[in-house]
């Protein structure tokens, strides 16, 4: 009997040693074995992609135990070649698990057509946000005579006026024509055979501003009167438009004009 009692006792022993075992291993194959060979649990920063061309991305993402996949809505940016990514999505700098498909655009082998947007009679300011949202680009402005400040005038592409709902590609540049402020036109005063005086200041009065002021010799008028003006009177001129005028020069030394007015 006492034999017997032994005997089962060390079968107890020798099954708890092997349940022992058998959960030592279990535990360490997956608490410890698995993660260090397969990098279990850690998480992979998303590099930034935008920029990189397809033929590098395969190789690119690989090399960080990532893949990628190509969405159907690329769309086209002057800054970048053909079919370099645009977008991705998830972000750079995201925390990833490894084998993540990140899913990027791509930029389009050539510009998508957009029709030309109407930037006449608006402002400058409207012109600008306007071109931007179409995708076009903002190019020379130049300045012609106008009653209101900063109104579009003209719309051109490479010189030529383009007109509202043309189509041309994306990316395309647009000089604008813009008014300069100066007010309405109106006649110009006559100012001829006036004094340089009074002649100065129907100018001035009239909002214009005085130009250049030359003498030419004339025996029959006295010294300082206006023979000539330009702009000739009745043309029409603007608000800020400078009057170049021509009196007759001094006879003796007592009518010298002053150094501006040679």
């Amino acid at each position: 009997m006492k034999l017997k009692a032994n005997s089962l006792k060390d079968l107890l022993i020798h099954l708890g040693i092997i349940i022992g075992l058998g959960i030592i291993i279990i535990l360490t194959f997956f608490y410890i074995y698995l993660p260090v060979t397969t990098h279990h649990g850690e998480s992979i920063t998303v590099p930034q992609l935008e920029g990189v061309h397809l033929d590098e991305l395969d190789e690119f993402l690989l090399e960080r135990d990532l893949r990628y996949e190509v969405t159907a809505d690329s769309g086209y940016s002057a800054e970048y070649p053909p079919l370099t990514v645009l977008s991705q999505n998830p972000k750079e700098g995201k925390k990833v698990k490894e084998n993540r498909k990140i899913y990027v655009s791509l930029n389009a082998t050539s510009p998508p057509n957009v029709k030309m947007p109407k930037l006449v009679d608006g402002s400058l300011k409207n012109a600008q946000m306007v071109l931007e949202s179409y995708g076009l680009l903002l190019g020379e402005i130049s300045y012609e005579p106008h009653e209101f400040q900063n109104a579009v005038l003209k719309q051109k592409l490479n010189g030529e006026e383009i007109e509202q709902g043309t189509d041309l590609p994306k990316g395309s540049t647009i000089d604008l024509v813009i008014g300069n402020g100066l007010g309405r036109p109106f006649s110009m005063p006559n100012v001829v055979d006036n004094k340089k005086e009074e002649a100065e200041f129907i100018i001035i009065g009239s909002g214009l501003q005085i130009g250049k002021i030359r003498t030419r010799e004339d025996d029959e008028k006295a010294a300082g009167i206006v023979l000539q003006q330009y702009p000739e009177a009745g043309t029409s001129v603007r608000t800020g438009n400078k009057v170049d005028l021509w009196i007759v020069a001094p006879k003796n030394q007592d009518e010298l004009l002053t150094p501006e007015e040679i």
